[in-house]
């Protein structure tokens, strides 16, 4: 019965998204089913991670958060690369293509899991070997494909278009509701069934991912092609062209990420490096080569991406301690069944799937009145959900007492963190493409989903201070609590913020500063013809 009932919601909200997009580019469609699978394949297994790493290999709480932490990490660190490559050779478009084809055969790769482990001591180093390389293979896959996706989107609008908060938000739907799904039917199946069935699963969704990509091709009208198809096609390295070159040069890097995720502290010196090096280079590239405006918007974008560290390091704690604290200290008793605990990190996308349209049609209808927050309003409207959830939960928890906590506090939490999300993620990722100069696209998505990276090794710091000591429930609800408040003042202080912030974005001369840039290049092109 719960599942009839979540699966209904979700049909719901996916008929609702395909109602909205029927004033959109067909492109979009293409964009959100593709996306969706891989959203699925993604959280497919996510949802499964860490109790698959404390129940079948026996790795202590500790030991899983770090490996959790350091997969999502990577995760987000590869998609600086992608978006570079993709910018400078390939176009977002091939590199989508090629990230689903890693993603298919990482995905299932975790299909095989072997026998369970007894005694930790015995682990198979095998089974273990193949599940990391799995673990790099769709690592490198989402580092080519996460942040070109979402540019290809950002392709089919004008700068100025009022559809494009509106499409992100729909295209979000479509994110969630692979996540929904994913959760849902891996998570059930792995728990249920066996490991290797909710990984599988996850991988054949990422196969369907891949051929709704190529099958709609077409409908992209030429979005995302590749920028330089004659440097593209330049013979390198023995007769290699350039991007048979990228493609093969990859699995030199999936070995090498093969490595680092076995060692958290090697992922987080690759992190602040990463970080510095990128910070570092959009800075002297703004301050060197761009106009004021357009360079203020690319610091108000820096300070967004910043800001959305500290809201994935607390959101992200659904991948870790609150999938360990929903298995061990909550009564997931529902309609007389109880509930696998995988199965509850399908109300966050459940609750977008549900209410991304109505924020998307709030957006617009507040932006056609002229009462539209802008960006840095709605990131602090979310940093504030986001610690109300964590505060919910603590406060009901403690009615409880010394009984399990009643599992509608569970729904409120993902509740409070998913209209947090809606707030900022889609927002954000709206701002990106909007702030950035054209030709730093990529480069900005990149760091964008590298400042997840970091806000996902704060999380699993976060998660190790929750099982620190022996406090068990106390422990996982001080932390939570001390979170929570610091969340909540946070977001008010940017609310404060906003319209210092909303000036250095120069929103009303957008439209002429992408003119100016587009007859400059036009000129460029004029003159190389010649």
């Amino acid at each position: 019965m719960f599942y009839l009932v979540l699966a209904t919601i979700a049909i719901i909200g996916v008929s609702m998204a395909l109602y909205q997009m029927r004033n959109h580019p067909k492109g979009l469609y293409i964009l959100f089913f593709a996306e969706m699978w891989e959203r699925f394949s993604y959280y497919g297994m996510r949802a499964l991670l860490v109790l698959y790493l404390t129940k079948h290999f026996l790795f202590t709480d500790g030991q899983a958060y770090g490996i959790y932490g350091a997969y999502t990490t990577l995760v987000y660190v590869t998609p600086v690369i992608g978006g570079m490559l993709a910018d400078r050779f390939l176009g977002q478009r091939k590199a989508v293509l090629f990230g689903c084809i890693l993603l298919v055969l990482g995905h299932l790769g975790m299909a095989i899991e072997g026998e369970p482990v007894r005694d930790a001591a015995l682990r198979d180093a095998t089974v273990l070997n193949i599940f990391y390389f799995s673990l790099a293979l769709i690592i490198a896959g989402v580092g080519f494909l996460k942040a070109n996706i979402s540019t290809i989107v950002g392709e089919l609008y004008e700068k100025t278009d009022p559809r494009r908060d509106g499409a992100f938000t729909l295209f979000y739907v479509g994110i969630n509701l692979g996540a929904f799904a994913g959760a849902l039917i891996a998570g059930y199946l792995g728990e249920t069934f066996g490991w290797k069935y909710g990984f599988g699963a996850a991988g054949i969704g990422m196969l369907a991912g891949l051929i709704v990509f190529v099958w709609g091709k077409p409908l992209l009208m030429g979005a995302g092609e590749s920028p330089n198809p004659i440097a593209l096609a330049k013979k390198r390295f023995g007769g290699l062209s350039t991007e048979w070159a990228i493609y093969l040069l990859t699995f030199v890097g999936v070995v090498a990420i093969w490595f680092m995720i076995r060692d958290e502290s090697i992922v987080k010196y690759v992190l602040y490096a990463a970080m510095l090096i990128v910070y570092v280079y959009i800075i002297l590239t703004s301050v060197l080569t761009l106009p004021p405006h357009p360079r203020n918007r690319i610091f108000v974008a820096l300070f967004l991406i910043t800001i959305q560290v500290l809201f994935w390091a607390l959101f992200e704690q659904a991948g870790s301690s609150l999938s360990l604290y929903t298995d061990r200290e909550v009564d997931r008793t529902i309609f007389g069944q109880e509930v696998v605990a995988s199965v509850f990190q399908s109300l966050n996308a459940m609750y977008i799937v549900l209410l991304g349209p109505l924020f998307a049609m709030l957006w617009v209808w507040l932006g056609k009145k002229g009462w539209e927050p802008n960006a840095p309003f709605k990131f602090g409207l979310g940093v504030i959900q986001l610690g109300l959830g964590f505060l919910v939960l603590v406060w009901g928890a403690k009615v409880a007492g010394t009984n399990l906590t009643p599992v509608i506090f569970i729904f409120l939490i993902y509740l409070l963190h998913t209209t947090g999300e809606l707030c900022l993620s889609p927002v954000g990722l709206s701002a990106m493409t909007r702030l950035s100069a054209p030709k730093m696209v990529g480069l900005i998505m990149g760091a964008w989903f590298l400042a997840s990276g970091a806000g996902n090794f704060a999380a699993a710091q976060i998660a190790k201070l929750t099982a620190a000591g022996e406090g068990g429930e106390g422990q996982v609800l001080s932390v939570y609590s001390n979170v929570g408040w610091v969340a909540v003042a946070v977001g008010v202080g940017l609310i404060v913020l906003s319209p210092i912030v909303g000036r250095f974005m120069h929103l009303d001369t957008l439209e002429q500063d992408t003119q100016a840039f587009r007859e400059k290049e036009g000129a460029v092109k004029t003159d190389v013809a010649e």
